[in-house]
């Protein structure tokens, strides 16, 4: 189906603040050809992102972050989340200068290459945003610490992590961050050509 397969009758913006939500009256085409009845639809408007999972394939290690996420104050586990490195993607940016920005800003550290792994919705039942996924070259000999922007109170610390460990945490749920686990099966099964690409 096309763009002219939806209607929309009216936009309505509710809130507008750290975030934009915007409401919508609608209606779509359906599969047997008839319309849709109108519907309401709230929408969440975050904006796009560039996520990237660094990997030194000399040491065969990876690096998460973790920090406090507010959605997660429900998890058995508590608000702290293992993550790969990420932020949203400004109007003159490309996702790769996001990739290797937010690497620096996020891990200390840099991004020597990128091998592009997936576009894709986050959750297009209610919200607009679209990530683009990395594997990212790193050298994790001196990594660690916190970091993060202090502008923007990240408090952020880094976690140099062997591959075998990694595949551990991720079997076992303690990953349980949906990019992070996207890029991880991805490097599972591509690990062997990365190093090879990567010349090691």
């Amino acid at each position: 189906m096309a763009r002219t397969d939806v209607e929309i009758f009216e936009k309505t913006l509710c809130f507008e603040g750290f975030f934009r939500l915007e409401s919508y009256r609608l209606r779509h085409r359906l599969f047997n050809g008839d319309w849709s009845p109108l519907l309401v639809r709230e929408l969440f408007e975050r904006g796009n992102a560039a996520a990237v999972l660094p990997y030194d394939p000399v040491r065969d290690e990876i690096i998460l972050i973790e920090q406090f996420r507010v959605g997660a104050l429900s998890a058995t586990d508590g608000p702290w989340l293992l993550e790969i490195v990420a932020g949203m993607i400004e109007s003159s940016e490309t996702a790769e200068q996001v990739a290797k920005r937010e690497s620096i800003e996020e891990a200390g550290c840099t991004i020597t290459d990128l091998i592009p792994l997936y576009h894709y919705f986050v959750s297009p039942g209610g919200t607009t945003e679209h990530l683009a996924l990395f594997c990212g070259r790193v050298d994790a000999t001196n990594a660690g610490g916190i970091h993060g922007a202090a502008e923007e109170n990240e408090d952020i610390k880094v976690h140099v992590i062997p591959f075998n460990s990694a595949l551990t945490l991720l079997t076992t749920g303690k990953i349980n961050s949906a990019s992070a686990i996207i890029a991880l099966q991805w490097l599972i099964l591509n690990r062997e050509q990365v190093r090879a690409r990567w010349s090691v």
